[in-house]
């Protein structure tokens, strides 16, 4: 990836959608958010990785999804922990069972993914500024997507900490964003849609041209947070592996989606290769 050229430029050189690796790959002994699971993602050939970031009481950012401590550590919330009692801390595996994998810092990770692919940071409006200050400092500036809900709040401390960035607001069903940044100081690069059924707006052919018509991108999960909660119509790697990889994955790439996060980043690359 070219990190000099614009990420649009670098999307229409790339001819298919960016392939975006859900907290790496991760499964069996690897644990998400884990510095093996992006070392994988790198090795699978991933464009886009995301990242979860949380941060412990005394200010020092890690990698990891706020609130599943209970799954994959069995700790306390890294909150309300110490920067150097998350250390010690080890992931478990997909068994429950301790592995020998550390909680990365933010910087350690940064560093890791540094001129090598796109990085997503999720749970960046949870502390704009300081997240910010981390980036800069390892200078993946051209490289992170940031990602916050749409409340004036967040909002505002883009535009005041974190202007330069490429921005990917959330929309559900239907974008009521886009036209709300314009008069914003906010590098907005297009929107990642949520969607319950396949006839909402913001999965439309005319609002997908719409954007492309604008400069700006659509971004898709075909992962699965949870079962009663859609948010890809039903056209998930689930559906993709076991029913129809045409339906599923296909649907989203013949919609001319610019982004697809995964979590079966191999199998969906193999998938596009392949595809008549």
């Amino acid at each position: 990836m070219d990190f000099n050229k614009s990420i649009f430029e670098n999307r229409k050189e790339l001819n298919r959608p960016f392939l975006v690796a859900h907290r790496g790959v991760c499964g069996a002994n690897i644990p998400c958010n884990s510095i093996a699971s992006y070392i994988i993602a790198l090795n699978q050939g991933a464009d886009v990785v995301e990242i979860d970031v949380s941060k412990s009481k005394d200010g020092e950012y890690f990698v990891f999804h706020p609130w599943m401590e209970p799954q994959f550590l069995k700790s306390p919330y890294i909150c309300d922990l110490t920067a150097e009692e998350v250390k010690k801390l080890r992931l478990l595996n997909q068994d429950g069972v301790k592995t020998s994998y550390h909680v990365p810092t933010l910087k350690e990770v940064l560093l890791l993914l540094k001129d090598k692919v796109y990085i997503n940071v999720d749970k960046f409006w949870t502390d704009v500024e300081g997240i910010s200050n981390v980036i800069r400092e390892c200078g993946v500036e051209k490289q992170v997507i940031v990602k916050t809900h749409i409340e004036e709040k967040s909002l505002d401390e883009v535009e005041k900490f974190a202007p330069d960035f490429m921005f990917m607001p959330m929309a559900w069903n239907e974008d009521n964003v886009t036209e709300k940044l314009e008069n914003r100081k906010i590098n907005q690069i297009g929107v990642e849609v949520l969607f319950g059924k396949d006839d909402l707006p913001c999965i439309s052919d005319e609002y997908i041209n719409s954007m492309h018509n604008r400069g700006k991108l659509v971004w898709t999960n075909s992962i699965i947070y949870n079962e009663a909660e859609i948010i890809n119509g039903g056209h998930s790697d689930d559906y993709s592996l076991h029913t129809s990889m045409d339906e599923g994955w296909g649907w989203l790439i013949d919609k001319n989606i610019d982004f697809i996060q995964t979590d079966w980043l191999l199998m969906l690359k193999n998938y596009i290769e392949n595809r008549k």
